[in-house]
């Protein structure tokens, strides 16, 4: 059983045939449907996640990594407790996190969220910009088991032909670009943007005018932390794990709270 899961486990989202771990573990098929059946159950009453069997010829098992809404808000009121943290304040106003940023344990938890959020989306790649939203967009596309594509502000000779659009920051409301090899995303492939931040959504929007141009569709955009201002943002249909208010630097304060996917984690709260 322990083989099994491993497998499952490492390749999420892949169907496996009952005949694959039958011959790999010099086992009947029988006996591996019975491990498969009691590891189902305990993933069920463990909240790991879905184990599924699927009937018929072409059917066969996969595992599908799930967050519950409990795990969800603990998961975003953990995170919200460590960013509380005065010594996070940067001069600005700005707020230090790269260093959760490099836990595994805690981004692959992330990753699992995003990967609940998004589970109907079903991308086929999973897009980041360089460099602090990659080891969250890794995370994800590890969830989903597809490739992650990251998007570069310049171009590299050693990636062939790419395509780079101009964008408007949200933020900053300066000119700026982003380029991507013209074969990372092929046509009519369905992405998924996870990033670290969102202020004004001005790097969202580059990306669906890029993906437009690589003919491909945007299915959903997920970022780590929201800014609570500007309220209106460049695109709709996002999903954050936390909100920020902004610090008082005087004080020694940071306001940042889980956001309302976390709190509401429904169906409708991402925005089918």
């Amino acid at each position: 059983m322990v083989a099994i899961a491993h497998r499952l486990f490492q390749e999420p989202h892949k169907l496996f045939s009952l005949g694959t771990f039958a011959d790999a573990l010099g086992a009947a098929k029988s006996t591996v449907s019975e491990d498969i059946a009691a590891l189902r159950q305990v993933c069920e009453r463990l909240q790991l996640g879905r184990v599924e069997t699927l009937a018929g010829a072409a059917g066969g098992v996969r595992y599908t990594p799930l967050c519950t809404a409990t795990q969800m808000r603990e998961l975003a009121e953990d995170l919200a407790a460590r960013l509380r943290d005065p010594a996070r304040i940067l001069p600005g106003g700005f707020l230090y996190t790269t260093d959760l940023l490099s836990l595994p344990t805690l981004v692959g938890r992330l990753g699992a969220a995003f990967a609940t959020f998004f589970a109907d989306r079903r991308p086929d790649v999973v897009l980041s910009m360089e460099v602090k939203g990659i080891p969250l967009a890794l995370m994800t596309a590890r969830a989903f088991n597809v490739p992650l594509v990251t998007i570069r502000r310049g171009g590299r000779v050693t990636e062939g032909p790419s395509v780079t659009v101009n964008y408007v920051s949200g933020s900053s409301r300066t000119v700026q670009s982003m380029t991507l090899p013209l074969r990372a995303v092929p046509p009519g492939a369905r992405a998924l943007f996870i990033d670290d931040f969102l202020r004004g959504g001005g790097t969202a929007r580059g990306v669906y005018d890029l993906m437009r141009e690589c003919q491909a569709e945007v299915v959903g955009v997920g970022v780590l932390i929201e800014a609570a201002q500007p309220r209106e943002k460049l695109v709709d249909g996002y999903v954050s794990v936390l909100v920020f208010e902004g610090v008082d630097e005087r004080e020694g304060t940071v306001r940042i709270k889980p956001s309302r996917w976390t709190l509401g984690h429904t169906a409708e709260a991402v925005g089918r």
